[in-house]
């Protein structure tokens, strides 16, 4: 019967030091430079003035007017420059990039809709719209990108080809 009393103290100790270690972490999601960012970027409203819009990669893009970096929610488009894995990625991803570019240059209609998250990177995590139509299902439809899935996932084969 004396393990019964340690068992209860080891269980009381457990459970003050998970409510100590729950207190004494910040909240997720409570950074006010995040949340200023995110709501300064719900105030977008619909333009046609995308001077102000630079393309950094087919899906990620910066309004210079407002300092927030943008990627777009729903896909994953191919690495440029070094962090290509082969050159048929790195061609592709250019490519997006310029696509993204001329239609965005090209919009009578852009329009960001932030989800209320910031990446790792302190990025806000946005739909992007172009004359009304979602930018990441256009660039897909043109096959310059392909569905998020929640991780990167490679681009290129053994090869040095592009994965099917």
């Amino acid at each position: 019967m004396k393990s019964r009393p340690n068992l209860l103290l080891a269980v009381a100790v457990f459970a003050c030091v998970l409510i100590a270690g729950f207190f004494a972490l910040p909240a997720i999601g409570n950074d006010p430079a995040a949340s200023a960012r995110a709501e300064t970027a719900k105030s977008i409203t619909p333009n046609a003035d995308t001077s102000n819009i630079r393309v950094i990669d087919g899906d990620t893009l910066e309004d210079m007017t407002t300092d927030i970096t943008y990627r777009l929610v729903n896909i994953d488009t191919p690495e440029t420059g070094s962090r290509a894995r082969c050159a048929a990625e790195r061609e592709l991803g250019n490519r997006a990039t310029r696509t993204a570019r001329t239609l965005i240059t090209n919009a009578r209609a852009f329009e960001t809709r932030p989800t209320g998250r910031i990446d790792r990177y302190g990025r806000t995590i946005a739909y992007v719209r172009v004359d009304g139509r979602d930018l990441g299902e256009t660039l897909i439809a043109d096959g310059l990108a392909r569905p998020w899935r929640g991780r990167r996932e490679p681009w290129c084969n053994a090869d040095g080809n592009l994965i099917p």
